[in-house]
């Protein structure tokens, strides 16, 4: 038996993990098991560049968990944007990129693919998968649910979001310290999230657990608010720019500095919408999502409360990153470890599908339909912890 792995889509702290716990799965299931790995996901998929396992025996496992990013490789590739495939020459002019997939899984005689990423990844096997079906082969597809943003419908924790939210806090453990560089500083920490606010969210929360645990003194000019959050702005959560820059105004006066936990994808709408009046473009990536980094969220935030609020120095400073490419907490690696163990047993059974912690079953851990897998899953703003900071925080919601 042949069995395949592949990363796509940005990386999350859980890929190199993943990838480990799959191999060890198997090397207790099924030894004799043939194991690659397609280099760069589906762009490695696309150009045949198949990578084979030494045996199981010969692998340090423990090893893998220790690194971040993915020792495979990622890319973002959308089998079914032809246009974009050709552009970027993984196929040729008249070439169904599905197609060539599909024939390059049949000549490598792959029998089982694993596939871990988000749910654009995971619609793309799912396409693999009914192609190869149409064409009389039989291929079992299993994901495993992959992204920071932990917004996967019908997912309850997407592998390396938690990881991604300890890594977000470690680092503004440092850039928090910016407030004491200049009078009046404003400090805009941005988080990824295009569509769900989970992730700053889930950020600011260990962040602020982390503040208890130190020792402020107010009569050495240790004030915790000084370190403290003044405003998370998601995607869910309509903002009154107008209110916020009067309240940000009179915390800045009272403390000296203001702190911002900002999702990328916070006022989108407004955003594009001052883009397309000055003419600029818009650009998008393969899948027709937004690119971020060029419309640049924190430095438009910057603009609408630096002057109004009497900065006198503004930073924006990204975690993205950083957070992404950290290697698994316990939290993530129990369940990357759980979730792989499933998986290879799935796989055993021929069931094709995402494992992940089904919200619309108790949470249970199971093997999830591809047609039931979407992306875009919003923030509970009504979440118990998040209404209480809000409230700490003075941010009226």
């Amino acid at each position: 038996m042949k069995v395949a792995i592949l990363t796509a889509g940005g990386l999350a702290p859980c890929l190199s993990a993943s990838i480990g716990a799959l191999l060890d799965n198997y090397s207790k299931e099924m030894p004799q098991t043939e194991l690659y790995g397609y280099l760069y996901g589906y762009q490695g998929l696309l150009k045949g560049d198949l990578f084979q396992f030494p045996p199981t025996n010969e692998i340090d496992v423990n090893q893998l968990v220790e690194f971040g990013g993915s020792l495979l490789g990622n890319s973002r590739v959308k089998l079914t944007n032809k246009d974009d495939c050709v552009r970027r020459g993984l196929v040729s002019e008249g070439d169904l990129p599905l197609e060539i997939a599909a024939k390059q899984l049949q000549k490598d005689e792959i029998n089982i693919l694993h596939t871990i990423g988000g749910d654009d990844t995971n619609t793309m096997a799912s396409a693999l998968s009914n192609y190869l079906s149409e064409n009389n082969y039989d291929l079992t597809v299993i994901g495993l649910p992959k992204t920071v943003d932990n917004d996967i419908i019908p997912i309850k924790q997407s592998l390396g979001a938690d990881t991604a939210a300890h890594q977000g806090s470690i680092f503004f453990k440092n850039i928090v310290n910016e407030n004491t560089s200049n009078p009046k500083t404003l400090i805009i920490h941005e988080v990824m999230g295009r569509h769900c606010g989970w992730l700053t969210a889930a950020t600011a929360r260990k962040y602020r657990s982390s503040l208890l645990e130190k020792e402020f003194n107010s009569e050495v000019l240790l004030n915790r608010e000084s370190w403290d959050i003044d405003a998370v702005y998601i995607p869910e959560m309509k903002i009154d720019l107008n209110h916020e820059a009067k309240r940000l105004q009179h915390t800045m006066e009272h403390k000296g500095s203001v702190n911002i936990f900002l999702s990328e994808g916070s006022c989108q709408e407004e955003i594009l919408s001052d883009m397309k009046r000055n003419n600029k473009e818009i650009e998008k990536d393969a899948f027709g999502h937004v690119r971020f980094d060029k419309i640049k969220p924190g430095e438009w935030f910057s603009n609408q409360f630096s002057l109004t609020i009497g900065a006198e120095k503004t930073l924006v400073q990204k975690s993205g990153y950083f957070s992404r490419s950290a290697a698994p907490n316990k939290f993530d690696l129990d369940l990357i470890k759980k979730s792989a163990s499933y998986a290879v047993q799935c796989a055993l059974n021929n069931q094709s599908g995402v494992v992940g912690l089904d919200e619309e079953e108790n949470d249970v851990l199971s093997i999830i339909s591809f047609d039931r897998i979407k992306g875009g899953k919003p923030f509970d703003t009504n979440n118990p912890w998040f209404q209480e900071m809000l409230y700490d925080i003075g941010q009226s919601h």
